[in-house]
């Protein structure tokens, strides 16, 4: 036997398409706004991840900061110190040529020569003076010429003063103070010098 079938088959399949199509939209809705919000979280999550980080960073740059700072100072002060211990070195190793000079000029200085300054600048001295005429101011450039420990005597100017009433020839004199070192030999090297 067959069986016909006469309800409105159409339209029954059409609303099962159209309740098919509503469920699967539903579906892919609530899928989209399930997805959506697992990607909102994670970018939240990397966001609040990366501000995290950036204070983080911020607070140690702030250290950093700190000692840098601190580094500087202390650079100021290692500069400072150098310095220091540079001039100390220099006036140890000039502590023994200021000696040298004085005691140079003690001998080289001619009767009727008196010093009024000396002033040294590094190897080059300066002398202003009295002498009780020109030719002891030459005296006293032959003896620089002459002196182990100085030389190179230049007269920069020179002309008569009155001083305490009496006539004087004021000078003012520049010289170096040689580098090299003069051996000094005392009695007993010359001794031993001469037996060899």
């Amino acid at each position: 036997m067959i069986r016909i079938n006469l309800l409105p088959h159409r339209a029954e399949k059409r609303r099962a398409r159209q309740l098919q199509f509503v469920i699967l939209s539903g579906i892919s809705l609530i899928a989209g706004m399930v997805i959506v919000g697992f990607v909102h979280v994670a970018i939240d999550t990397r966001i609040s991840y990366q501000e995290r980080r950036n204070d983080y960073l911020k607070q140690q740059i702030v250290v950093l900061d700190k000692q840098i700072a601190e580094i500087k100072k202390l650079r100021e002060q290692t500069q400072s110190l150098l310095a220091r211990k540079t001039v100390v070195e220099n006036l140890q190793s000039t502590r023994s040529s200021v000696v040298r000079l004085l005691d140079q000029m003690l001998r080289i200085l001619p009767d009727g020569v008196y010093l009024r300054s000396l002033k040294q600048s590094g190897e080059k001295i300066s002398v202003i003076g009295y002498a009780q005429s020109n030719a002891r101011v030459s005296t006293l450039m032959r003896a620089i010429e002459d002196s182990p420990w100085i030389n190179s005597p230049v007269l920069v100017e020179i002309h008569a003063s009155t001083t305490a009433g009496a006539r004087l020839s004021e000078f003012s004199l520049n010289f170096n103070l040689t580098k090299q070192e003069a051996v000094i030999l005392t009695p007993s090297a010359k001794q031993n010098g001469s037996k060899g």
